[in-house]
Parts: C-alpha cells; structure tokens; sequence
C-alpha cells in the first residue's frame, strides 16, 4: 500500500466515499471481512471486534491490539478491511470496536468527514506537533461517538533514504545535510510524489533538496531501493518502519516535515470505552517503539512469519501478556 502523504490521501478519499459505500452497500464489512480469527481471555468481560486495514502493519497492530485485550479478558476477533473509507463508518456503528490509527492521517480523514475536503484542505489541523493533532483529532472524533487514547512513540510517517556509500561520501545525516551539499537528486517513488507536499514539493521548499526528477518504482519497494544501491537514483522514499534497508541508510526529518502520524487506538465509545480495554492498550502503547515495529514488519515481509505469531511473541516478550 502506497502511503505518499497519508494526509494528502485522506483528504482526497473522503470525496470518494460516499460513492464507495453506497457501491458496496451494507456488506461492504462482511465482504472485505478477513484476518487471523485472533481470540484470547475467557470473554467473560464481553466480545470485542478488531479493525485492521489490508497492508502488513496494520493486520501486526492489530493483532497486538486482540491479544493485550484476550489477555485483559476480552474475546476477541480480528476483521480485516480493505481501507479507512470503509472500517472507519464500521467503527462509528460499533461493527468494530477498535482499530489502530496514525494521528495525523486519521485526523485530516475526520476534518475533510466533517468539515468538507475542500475546508480541510485550506484548514488541516494535522501538525509535526503530535499533542496538538491528537488534541485536534479528539474534538473531531467525540461527537461521532469515538474515542481517542493517548498517542505512543510509534511513529510511521515517510522517510527518506540513500544509500550507505552516498551518505559516507557527502558527509549526509539530515535531509538539511542534503539540501545544502546543493547535490542534484532523483527520487525512486510513487509518481504522485512529484506533486504531493510531504514528497518531492516539501523537501524543495522546506530543505532546498534540487529534486530532478522521479522514478516511479513505487514507495518503498524492492525496486526502488534497489535503484538507490545501484545508483540510478540518489533518493528512495519509503516509511519509518521500514526494516529491510540493506545498505540504506535514513536521512533525518530535522526540520520536521512530516506530520505526527504517531500510533494510537481509536475505539467506539459505546461498545469498547471501558477503562480496563484503555488500560491494556494504554500499556501496549507506552511499550511499543517505531523500531519495535519496523522489525514486527520485518518478521512478516521478509521471513513470511504470521502476524498473529510475531504479535503474541513481542507481547510475551514484554510481559504485556502471560506466557
């Protein structure tokens, strides 16, 4: 799944979603319907439905997010669905009770929900400032019956990297470091990266980075990256919670141009606002680093490991669920 510019994209998927829906009708839940069949706890504190978007990350928070709950005393099940357009109506009508969100992405998704996509293009109220985006976010998400918990230190935003060699080579750590080595520069991306403001736009304006061009190999691929070592292109864009690098190295976001897209729980009030579920999530959270994930990423991209395998053994790993 591409993620260029979460932001961007969420804005834009709201135009789309009315349409969407009404296309899928009121199956749309059970269609995309899938996942591990996660369950855990005695479900003596009730059953509870796990939301998770198609793409690796999401089903690994997801199954995190099952079994801290199964441990707490929950039954649990996890539901994959095909994107945000879709689970996130879901979980308003308490079809799902909790999914794993990014701040700044879930919160430019309500703000175009709520206010237009056209007020939230002109009116975002995701920042770089993590606490202000979720601030932001919980008033955008009360009055639709949600409820935000408390943002960790994972984070998965867009990132930047060049290879080993190229970085030793011109002394690169930041993305300042680049801008200002005036060094010519093509990046291996998605071909909307040329015109999306957290790609190649934000690092001309923000950095001074002389990007010339665009290879379109896709965000993060094995291809793009490939590019970098080979040296096709000097620049890959891919995410902070990509592990599999190889001989790639980041270059620091240092002023900040990327969004707070910092891991959190979003839960139905209704059906999931008990204290014991924010409790166990609220460790699950404060435990769980951007390097944590990158590698429970690794586990299930690059050794074919399950999501729900490599969740239980990080959660045993950190006693946040008996052995």
């Amino acid at each position: 799944m591409s993620r260029t510019s979460r932001i961007a994209g969420a804005v834009i998927g709201m135009v789309a979603l009315t349409g969407s829906l009404a296309a899928c009708g009121g199956d749309s839940l059970e269609q995309e319907k899938g996942g591990s069949g996660s369950s855990g706890g005695d479900g003596k504190k009730g059953a509870l439905v796990v939301g998770s978007a198609s793409f690796t990350e999401s089903k690994v928070l997801a199954e995190l997010y099952a079994q801290v709950l199964g441990d707490a005393g929950y039954s649990t099940s996890v539901t994959t669905v095909k994107n945000r357009e879709l689970y996130e109506p879901s979980l308003e009508k308490g079809e799902i009770d909790v999914v794993p969100e990014y701040a700044a992405t879930i919160a430019e998704f309500l703000n175009a929900k709520v206010n237009g996509a056209d007020k939230a293009r002109s009116e975002p109220v995701a920042s770089p400032d993590a606490e202000a985006t979720v601030a932001k976010l919980k008033r955008l998400a009360e009055p639709l019956g949600l409820t935000v918990l408390p943002a960790g230190k994972a984070v998965d935003q867009n990132a930047f990297a060049v290879s080993e060699e190229f970085a030793e080579k011109n002394n690169l750590k930041t993305l300042s470091d680049l801008g200002k080595s005036k060094l010519k520069v093509k990046i291996a991306a998605g071909d909307e990266c040329e015109e999306r403001p957290f790609c190649a736009p934000g690092l001309k304006d923000t950095y001074g980075i002389d990007v010339t061009g665009i290879d379109p190999k896709g965000v993060g691929t094995p291809q793009s990256k490939q590019a970098v070592r080979d040296g096709k292109v000097e620049l890959v864009l891919t995410t902070t919670t990509d592990a599999v690098l190889d001989g790639l190295v980041f270059l620091e976001d240092d002023k900040k141009l990327q969004n707070a897209d910092n891991i959190l729980p979003v839960l139905n009030t209704k059906d999931a606002g008990a204290p014991e579920i924010s409790d166990a999530l609220g460790k699950l959270t404060a435990a769980l680093t951007t390097e944590d994930l990158a590698e429970l990423n690794r586990k299930v991209d690059a050794e074919r490991a399950k999501p729900a395998d490599v969740a239980k053994e990080y959660l045993e790993s950190k006693n946040l669920i008996g052995k």
